[in-house]
């Protein structure tokens, strides 16, 4: 059976990060999910695995469908994010208009969200909740076997037109049995960040789950229990991507920092087997320290991002963040000495937030001076606290994000939170925020000291140059 996994692409993308930011145009990062998935498959299976990332490849509509045709795949996977919904259902489309027979199996966030709202889209034939990896190979296995499919975790289908929901499995406990995500299957060498000066980079996951609950967050699809990789499992992964030429990776953990320990010996391990390679990672200001963060820097790590999101206590405590303006300052104080680059995203029109607490927020970005930032209006995603506390306080007349799942639109523009603020006045207030900070004259002329080729001035003069426009 040929597998072919699909990245789609963002032509139809949701606005729902308005307006554009650098880190939307920073680069193409590896699909992680549909890695694994192809790993996994090709470890435990006799399966033949493809995968066809549009973004990075820059396809079309019609040059996908000609992808496709040349790969002939019995089964195509797609990874399904609600802002994404559109151009999966695209592809998906075209799949059928090339052959019908072609299996269309769709995973992600969205699908956990809205099941039955997905597995009625057309051309549509089953979908994998939760962790992919167990439930899309039992899948496989069985898919020309209807009562099989009926004892499968994690799979929803049609039998006619009865939706069969068979729940989540369980969240995988030993994360160290999982192969590493099958890299070699793309063009690994084209992914890159305008944040680094180094090409190619890669992204990894070394834990999965998040403990915290901040208002605007939820990933239904990895669940609420930290689970974390060893270190010796995490290193031979970096080792792995050293041998294959990629020079830096993107922690791409919620929260890499939650287990102190673990993250100093990853630390020691590194430095153990002398390996050069920079890494990133996100972390929360209140789970770092300088011993930890010289450890950090001496085994290789170049940058942190750290989720503030407001400048005003007030905020914070509406966000549930779980921090305080004092922890921020000091953990972009640490960072700066010890010399690790900086990124801090920060949202503004949150629940209870006004015109002067934004304009606090720009002046606290300034002063903790990341050396980027990322600033974004707050979107209430669906299945978030924070959604639904919009639909019980009635901010919006319907619940939306539903409607939108039941009939995809590319005239759907979601709506802010704007029981304080309007949209234009948030719109415009995040415009004067990337203004304020990014044009200040000290940072241009910083940015332009720190440049280290002519490839890095075009790449980050686009990135300016988007923001510009904002």
């Amino acid at each position: 059976m040929k597998i072919l996994l699909v990245n789609p692409t963002t032509f139809n993308m949701l606005p729902t990060m308005l307006p554009q930011s650098i880190d939307e145009i920073r680069g193409y990062n590896p699909p992680l999910g549909i890695l694994y998935l192809a790993a996994y498959l090709q470890k435990y299976s006799e399966y033949q695995v493809e995968i066809l990332d549009c973004q990075v490849e820059e396809l079309d509509y019609g040059q996908i469908e000609s992808k496709i045709k040349e790969k002939n795949p019995d089964v195509i996977g797609l990874t399904t994010m609600t802002f994404t919904l559109i151009d999966v259902l695209n592809i998906a489309k075209i799949a059928k208009k090339i052959n019908s027979k072609i299996k269309v199996i769709l995973g992600g966030p969205h699908v956990d969200i809205y099941p039955k709202e997905t597995i009625n889209q057309p051309n549509i034939d089953y979908l994998v909740l939760g962790e992919g990896e167990k439930p899309f190979k039992n899948l496989l296995d069985n898919i020309n076997q209807l009562q099989q499919l009926y004892q499968i975790k994690g799979i929803v289908f049609k039998d006619k037109k009865e939706i069969i929901n068979n729940g989540r499995d369980e969240f995988n406990k030993d994360l160290d049995s999982l192969p590493f995500p099958a890299r070699q299957l793309t063009p690994y060498h084209k992914y890159s960040s305008v944040l680094s000066n180094v090409q190619p980079i890669t992204t990894m996951f070394t834990s999965r789950g998040c403990p915290y609950n901040c208002l605007f967050c939820d990933r239904p699809n990895l669940g609420k229990i930290f689970r974390a990789r060893s270190p010796k499992n995490v290193v031979d992964e970096m080792e792995e991507c050293l041998k294959m030429g990629i020079k830096e990776i993107l922690i791409y953990d919620d929260t890499f920092t939650v287990n102190r320990q673990r993250v100093l010996d990853i630390c020691l391990e590194i430095q153990k087997r002398g390996l050069n390679i920079n890494w990133d990672v996100r972390a929360r200001v209140d789970t770092v320290d300088k011993e930890l963060l010289k450890a950090m820097k001496i085994s290789g790590c170049q940058r942190i991002h750290y989720g503030v999101e407001a400048g005003t206590q007030k905020i914070l405590d509406v966000l549930r963040k779980g921090i305080t303006l004092e922890q921020a300052e000091k953990a972009f104080k640490l960072s700066r000495e010890i010399g690790l680059e900086t990124l801090a995203y920060f949202m503004i029109g949150s629940p209870t937030e006004t015109e002067e607490d934004i304009l606090e927020t720009i002046k606290f970005a300034k002063k903790l001076n990341p050396d980027f930032t990322h600033i974004t209006i707050t979107t209430p995603f669906p299945s978030t606290d924070l959604y639904r506390m919009g639909l019980e306080q009635k901010i919006w007349p319907d619940d939306h994000w539903q409607k939108f799942a039941e009939n995809p639109s590319i005239d759907f523009s979601p709506p802010f939170w704007e029981k304080i603020l309007s949209k234009e006045e948030l719109i415009s207030l995040n415009q004067k925020a990337y203004r304020a900070f990014y044009f200040r004259p000290k940072y241009i002329l910083k940015k332009i000291f720190q440049l280290t080729s002519f490839k890095e001035l075009k790449t980050k003069s686009k990135a300016a140059w988007g923001m510009l426009k904002i």
